[in-house]
């Protein structure tokens, strides 16, 4: 007998009748003899729809509020997919953050799990209950609701997996597995059978949207193995697990791409000590997350510094950065959104070269000019106009081999 954490996304319980093909799908591995604890997200758009309600509240609404509103989609799944359960003969039992006991950090929309309190659905669990927990959602020391921000969920059914010591956990979502890229632009993406933990991070950081990277660190962290299946169909999925030979042997195992990037360029900065740090530490106060920085080379005691940001927060960015500018006697700021990103991932990157060399000889075939370039062990990430995403990515994809059968 197997404890398998099982979680659901929006699109998977997008409305009642989604709800009970969920339900058999859980009933099925019930009847196998498994333990279960299902975790879920909220119908699809609902988060969105209470989102957007906060907002005409007012503008800026208050953080402690406002999670606690966003929250309440996922109540509603829980609750009717143990109605549901229990209509069709099982025993089950819905849970909220709250109940369970995930205490997180103060961080209001982002914040981060501390630890779980398990006794309550062990309990439930030695009773033979299925039970439903509510993703996205937990609370703080003082009892207020916090939420884990987008893609939450994933987090929290990797981290009641660790915490329950669950033999593996499932992701269900609206594809049937992690592909070596999106099939939606390019037609010869194929399924991963076996991806490693640093591959997926990788990946998830890089723009795939198929797991939260916050999830993946926490299952490579306590060495959850997780499956990522679809909802819609049956099939064996791809296996997030610990990196093996087999693995190594593909260099290049998947190209993504991110089109949620800005560049953000201060001019003729003067090169000295402290300066950067005058730059990004205004940004890191204000919770902004800057991805890949580039300084060139220091002419008559000036240099540019380059760097990117989401498109969500360019605004504020332009603004804390204008400030800076002035007080460090920089001559301006340029800002460019028509920009985009794409990465190769392989952990066979390590024990191979010429990859960087063939990547941007295969961008340049196609007359794609590179503005940015950050690497890591095993991941190569160029910034290149946002018109040329879709192309870069399918000549990517064929130049690493990944439209061979």
């Amino acid at each position: 007998m197997a404890l398998i954490v099982q979680k659901y996304g929006g699109t998977s319980v997008a409305d009642l009748e989604r709800i009970e093909e969920v339900a058999k799908k859980i009933i099925r591995r019930k009847d196998e003899g498994n333990n279960l604890v299902v975790v879920l997200s909220a119908m699809a758009g609902e988060t969105d729809s209470l989102i957007n309600l906060a907002k005409k509240a007012a503008p800026d609404p208050d953080k402690r509020e406002y999670d606690a509103l966003i929250s309440i989609g996922e109540q509603k799944t829980v609750t009717l997919m143990s109605i549901v359960l229990k209509r069709m003969g099982y025993r089950a039992k819905s849970l909220l953050g709250f109940q369970v006991k995930i205490v997180t950090d103060k961080d209001y929309t982002q914040a981060r799990i501390l630890r779980i309190d398990t006794e309550v659905i062990k309990r439930e669990i030695e009773r033979g209950v299925i039970v439903v927990v509510a993703g996205f959602q937990g609370i703080d020391e003082e009892n207020n609701i916090t939420t884990l921000g987008r893609g939450g969920s994933d987090t929290s059914a990797v981290a009641l997996a660790a915490a329950l010591g669950a033999d593996f956990c499932e992701i269900y979502t609206d594809v049937d597995g992690v592909y070596t890229t999106d099939p939606n632009i390019c037609s010869k993406a194929k399924r991963i059978k076996r991806i490693s933990y640093d591959e997926m991070l990788e990946m998830a950081r890089a723009g795939a949207k198929v797991l939260q990277p916050r999830s993946v660190e926490m299952a490579k962290k306590y060495g959850v193995p997780v499956y990522v299946k679809s909802s819609f169909t049956e099939g064996n999925g791809t296996l997030v697990t610990k990196e093996d030979e087999d693995m190594e042997k593909e260099v290049v195992s998947g190209v993504t791409y991110d089109r949620d990037q800005a560049k953000i360029t201060v001019v003729r900065v003067p090169d000295k000590p402290g300066i950067a740090a005058k730059i990004f530490t205004p940004l890191s106060e204000h919770n902004i997350v800057v991805d890949m920085i580039i300084q060139n080379a220091s002419i008559d005691g000036y240099t540019d510094l380059t760097f990117t940001v989401s498109r969500k927060d360019i605004n504020q960015a332009r603004q804390i950065v204008e400030r800076v500018v002035r007080e460090i006697n920089a001559e301006g700021v340029v800002v460019d959104e028509d920009v985009a990103k794409v990465s190769i991932i392989g952990v066979g990157m390590v024990s191979h070269s010429g990859v960087a060399a063939k990547m941007f000889s295969a961008l340049a075939q196609e007359g794609i000019n590179i503005m940015m370039i950050s690497t890591s062990e095993i991941k190569i990430s160029c910034v290149i106009k946002a018109k040329y995403t879709e192309l870069a990515v399918s000549v990517l994809h064929s130049a690493f081999g990944l439209d061979k059968p």
